[in-house]
């Protein structure tokens, strides 16, 4: 008889409890997340009634596969340039809220008599809301777009970072076992440092990499790509001495900014999802009854600082950032909750021993009360609004109103910020690269020499001449290189900073001679030797400048044009894209009324595209949609049919329909559109006409339009043959067209 291994019986179990919760769960419209935990518990060892699980530290295994996918399908999501956008509001709401609740938490810890590492975990793992739950809520709400709601989603993006930067935080205390202000901000410093390197380096090579390739990636092919990247990361990040969770958050985020971060997110999601799913279940696995019940006046007293405390965290947060009362409290109420990361920080803790096993479930037990009482805080924080503006008095509130537009018209940049933009930032990359170099060669290039010449002297003497050859363009760019005037502000901001020149250019000297220090300070031993070598490479880099800056400036340039290659392409899809939709035709809907002279025809007995020139696009039924319509399909009263056509061809399908109260709106739900899709040379879709393809089969679209050469098809034939630059109209849901969209560009012939 073959043997099984215990892993494979115990990922059966799993798997298997993971689906009967989610259909459940989905049936009752509660988060996943919940029945995950549930189902953990069912097949964990503190429940008999069901085959439980043998082989822990498999799962334990698993679990830290599902982390990896899970931090980094975050960074896919995550974007430093969504974190620059965020704004002023939501770092500040953020920084306070997570160190207000950091603090109390502690303090509850240590009230409860836990130790000091117990209590610093429970306050970081308060400190962190839920994405999932919240955005989930959000949903359901129907509040997306609200000005409070992007308000959240900005310090949700924060808190995702500060998150990654507590994990490894954690991690070094942790293994430490004690911790400085010196060696907190020591350990700070090489976050931030390993963080910038990687990303510069990332966005250098990757987009370059991924475009040499793009004829070959294929969906298996991409997706095999980036989870490599990935795992590559984490090896990287742990030999670095961090944690896993930062190397695929760091890989995750980078892949986000090139042009195939998007798909690679969709192709990940049932990766994520199957290990996201061990490792929620592994979680539930720790929930122990009795514990619960031992510790239940705890459990109270924690969820009750997660909800009041992170509600008065992050409303006061925002108030200070400048926001009214109204949005402080309806961000608040909906930030009341825990969630993944806290899993994922208790767990931490557990792994490295500084934390009991009654924490855990204790976590757990809160997180789970709070994701059922999210929806109902979100729902009534205006109630909520109304009733703290009927307690402030009037001086109060004017009070506030006045903060609020002091911030708003504090939008002017300041001299610190213009030095930090136009010099500061710069600055500091080339720096990271200079002392990433310097460490580089350090570790691999005196080996190597060693390796291949026998004097001392000589060795070191090479090394130092290599290392300030591949240093000199980021060494020069920082000392003599002045900012380029892109913009009229740009040239504005400099004409500011005139008076300052002398200043700046005296720190960019200073600087540099530091750096070129700390590159001969690495071979040279004798005192009047490092200053004499300082200064010569100095006057080198000096007259060379001009051969040296090309070379910089194509580096730059090429970084530049990666960084930003998602927003060249979207723009350059702009320039192709007519400016109305088209032929001017818009998406509208009609709701036939049982007055309608409509209700009980067939679109041939209406002779609706002949009278009209419309298209009908679908029809929504009740529960049924269809798509495309045929000629025989007949109209009945309470359809919803949705129509493209210019104004007149729409005023003519209104005049047809001739409906007593009719109901006439245009489309707002961004659910289904009215997209273009460009047919490429390498297009697996040219040469084939629009019955081969079948995009209402396969995608639930329906093309309605076709821009060739200049000239305009509308409603094409099922006959006609697609071509090279063809750019195609489709309408239908967002999520199926932006599947055309990727077989498209991902399917070569």
């Amino acid at each position: 008889m073959t043997h099984l291994p215990p892993m494979i019986n115990d990922l059966a179990i799993i798997l298997a409890a993971a689906a009967i919760s989610t259909l459940i769960f989905s049936r009752l419209k509660q988060p996943i997340v919940l029945g995950y935990l549930i189902a953990g518990f069912a097949v964990g060892p503190h429940f008999k009634y069901v085959p439980a699980i043998t082989d822990t530290e498999g799962v334990k295994l698993w679990a830290e596969i599902g982390v990896i996918f899970l931090l980094f399908s975050l960074g896919l999501e995550f974007s430093f340039k969504k974190l620059a956008k965020v704004g002023k509001s939501a770092t500040i709401a953020t920084t306070f809220e997570m160190v207000m609740v950091s603090a109390i938490g502690y303090i509850l810890g240590q009230a409860f008599g836990w130790t000091v590492m117990e209590s610093i975990y429970l306050g970081a793992a308060l400190s962190i809301s839920s994405t999932t739950i919240i955005i989930r809520a959000f949903d359901e709400a129907k509040l997306k777009g609200k000005a409070f709601v992007n308000l959240v989603f900005g310090i949700l993006i924060v808190e995702d970072l500060m998150a990654i930067l507590l994990i490894v935080l954690l991690t070094a205390i942790s293994t430490v076992g004690a911790f400085s202000g010196g060696s907190l901000l020591y350990l700070s410093a090489r976050l931030i440092f390993f963080l910038l390197i990687w990303f510069l380096v990332g966005i250098y090579i990757l987009p370059s990499l991924l475009k040499k390739i793009k004829n070959h990636l294929t969906d298996e092919i991409m997706l095999i790509v980036s989870i490599a990247l990935c795992f590559l990361m984490v090896v990287l990040s742990t030999n670095a001495q961090f944690s896993p969770a930062l190397g695929a958050f760091i890989m995750g985020s980078i892949l986000a900014e090139t042009n195939k971060g998007t798909r690679i997110e969709h192709l990940l999601v049932p990766v994520k999802n199957l290990f996201a799913a061990v490792f929620f279940v592994s979680v539930g696995m720790m929930i122990d009854p009795s514990i619960l019940k031992d510790h239940f006046g705890i459990i109270v007293a924690i969820t009750a600082v997660a909800i009041f405390g992170k509600f008065v965290g992050s409303g006061l947060g925002s108030l200070i950032s400048g926001r009214s009362l109204k949005q402080s409290v309806q961000a608040g109420m909906s930030l009341a909750q825990i969630g993944e990361f806290s899993f994922i920080i208790i767990t931490l803790g557990l792994s490295l021993n500084v934390i009991s096993d009654y924490v855990y479930p204790v976590i757990i037990a809160v997180s789970a009360i709070t994701t059922f009482t999210t929806p109902y805080m979100i729902k009534h924080s205006v109630l909520v609004y109304n009733f703290i503006e009927s307690k402030l008095s009037r001086r109060v509130l004017d009070t506030l109103r006045r903060y609020e537009l002091a911030m708003a018209s504090q939008n002017k940049e300041g001299t610190v910020g213009m030095l930090w933009r136009m010099y500061g930032l710069s600055a500091l990359l080339n720096s990271v690269v200079v002392i990433a170099i310097v460490l580089f060669f350090g570790r691999f290039l005196v080996p190597l020499l060693g390796s291949i010449l026998d004097n001392h002297i000589v060795i070191r003497t090479v090394s130092a001449v290599i290392t300030l050859l591949a240093c000199s363009p980021f060494i020069v760019a920082i000392m003599l290189d002045s900012p380029k005037k892109r913009s009229q502000e740009e040239i504005e901001a400099l004409a500011r900073l005139k008076n300052l020149q002398f200043g700046i250019l005296f720190f960019k000297i200073i600087v540099g001679l530091t750096l070129i220090a700390l590159i001969i300070n690495q071979y040279a031993a004798i005192r009047f030797l490092f200053i004499f070598v300082s200064i010569t490479a100095f006057i080198f880099m000096y007259f060379l400048r001009r051969f040296i800056k090309p070379f910089y400036y194509r580096v730059e340039n090429r970084f530049l044009l990666n960084f930003n290659s998602k927003e060249i392409e979207e723009a350059n899809l702009l320039l192709k894209k007519p400016e109305l939709l088209p032929w001017n035709a818009t998406l509208t809907k009609f709701v036939i009324s049982a007055d309608s002279n409509a209700a009980g025809h067939s679109l041939e007995e209406l002779k609706f595209r002949s009278h009209t020139g419309a298209t009908v696009a679908m029809i929504d039924r009740g529960k049924r949609r269809i798509f495309a319509p045929n000629r025989s399909e007949r109209l009945l009263p309470s359809d919803e049919i949705f129509l493209i056509g210019t104004d007149e061809q729409l005023s003519a399908a209104q005049s047809l329909l001739e409906m007593e109260n009719p109901q006439i709106s245009t489309v707002h739900d961004e659910s289904f559109r009215l997209e273009f899709v460009l047919i490429e040379e390498n297009s697996l879709y040219r040469g084939q006409t629009i019955r081969e393809i079948g995009v209402g089969e396969e995608f639930g679209g329906l093309i309605v339009g076709i821009e060739r050469g200049g000239q305009r098809i509308l409603n094409p034939e099922s006959s006609v043959a697609l071509q090279a630059k063809d750019l195609i109209w489709v309408f239908g849901h967002q999520d199926r067209i932006r599947d055309l969209k990727r077989t498209v560009e991902g399917v070569e012939k």
